[in-house]
């Protein structure tokens, strides 16, 4: 019996892969390379689902008010990771700021048992430039927390810079 792609846990499988193809990197040509080469990737693959989610639900995020846009933002992340796969908040702190939660992460687990955690650098901010340019907008977003770093959780805090400062 065939089963159907919505059946397939197609995303771990992806994952998979890329876990291989950073430790052969690692191996190969050494953990910056392999931390540089991933960061590239992030931002490049983020870039194109944040373009892909906003063509096709047809959004502008600059002209939505920030419970909105939060609303709607989070659903680009889980583009690339379902929710069993990760487990982070999004919620608004002011007109033009949001904050993101992150206290678990898949990736960071599957680092841990290849024994590569420890040299990892976090391509987090390079994952939600990418986000951010494909959405269309100007952020200024900034790490204050990261589990990389022995923190509890990963904090990120993301203000829009509109070209209409009253989205309302």
């Amino acid at each position: 019996m065939a089963e159907r792609a919505g059946d397939l846990p197609l995303h771990k499988f992806w994952w998979l892969h890329d876990a291989r193809w950073y430790q052969g990197v690692m191996k190969r040509y050494g953990q910056e390379a392999a931390n540089e080469i991933n960061a590239e990737a992030m931002l490049f693959v983020a870039r194109r689902v944040a373009r892909w989610y906003t063509a096709r639900h047809d959004v502008d995020f600059e002209k939505l008010p920030m419970d909105e846009f939060v609303d709607r933002f989070k659903e680009i992340p889980r583009v690339m990771w379902p929710e069993d796969m990760t487990n982070y908040q999004h919620h608004a702190v002011g007109p033009d700021t949001f904050e993101t939660v992150v206290t678990e992460h898949f990736a960071l687990k599957m680092l841990k048992a290849a024994r590569s955690f420890d040299s990892y650098r976090c391509p987090c901010l390079e994952m939600r430039a990418g986000w951010f340019e494909g959405m269309g907008l100007t952020v200024e977003d900034s790490r204050s927390e990261c589990m990389t770093s022995g923190s509890e959780v990963c904090r990120f805090r993301a203000t829009v810079r509109r070209t209409d400062p009253d989205p309302a």
